[in-house]
């Protein structure tokens, strides 16, 4: 192409979807895989080295009482009439 371009050749248009490679049954090799296999490095001892230097996160022990809920509770007047909810502690 060089060649013919130095030589005082000229392009003009290029249709779309054209391509100066030659058409074959196997598209060529990406470029990322074109080397031999490479072993991986192994990384177990690493992340074992991390998670001991983090620690164990101290989480409270569970307690053996449950805690009671508020829940909500209508009060009513002397006539059965709803005035207002409260909280109590049951």
């Amino acid at each position: 192409m060089l060649e013919f371009l130095h030589s005082g050749g000229e392009v003009k248009s290029v249709s779309m979807g054209d391509s100066g490679r030659e058409p074959t049954t196997n598209p060529p090799i990406p470029v990322s895989f074109d080397g031999p296999k490479v072993e991986r490095t192994p990384v177990g001892e690493v992340i074992s080295a991390i998670e001991a230097r983090r620690g164990k996160k101290n989480s409270p022990p569970p307690s053996t009482t449950r805690q009671p809920k508020p829940t909500k509770k209508m009060v009513l007047d002397d006539f059965g009439q709803p005035l207002r909810w409260q909280w109590v502690d049951e």
